[in-house]
């Protein structure tokens, strides 16, 4: 899945979705893009919300260890969040069995 950001070159910000989840919740637009950057990290195709333009969502941690949901697509080269959040118990339940599958490899 991470071939996906191979010819992605930031992220894009604007005044669509600059603030909105600063907003909704409390999540900021550098822990946003942290979770792209710390392992490990999960991608799934999000094909339920990818009638207009191709989705994903993943889940990951921010610098501080805080466990981030995001849903997020690529225009231009450039990763656009549309929704960031906290992971629910579920997400994080996923998460971190996710983490364990991985480390005993």
């Amino acid at each position: 899945m991470k071939e996906i950001f191979e010819k992605c070159e930031g992220f894009q910000w604007d005044a669509g979705n600059s603030n909105k989840n600063l907003i909704k919740h409390s999540v900021t637009n550098p822990e946003c893009e942290q979770v792209f950057f710390n392992q490990p990290i999960i991608i799934v195709d999000d094909s339920k919300h990818s009638e207009q333009e191709k989705r994903w969502f993943l889940l990951g941690r921010t610098d501080q260890d805080r466990f981030l949901f995001a849903v997020f697509t690529i225009r231009e080269e450039l990763i656009r969040i549309i929704s960031a959040r906290d992971m629910n118990k579920k997400e994080r339940e996923i998460y971190n069995e996710e983490i364990k599958k991985d480390s005993e490899f």
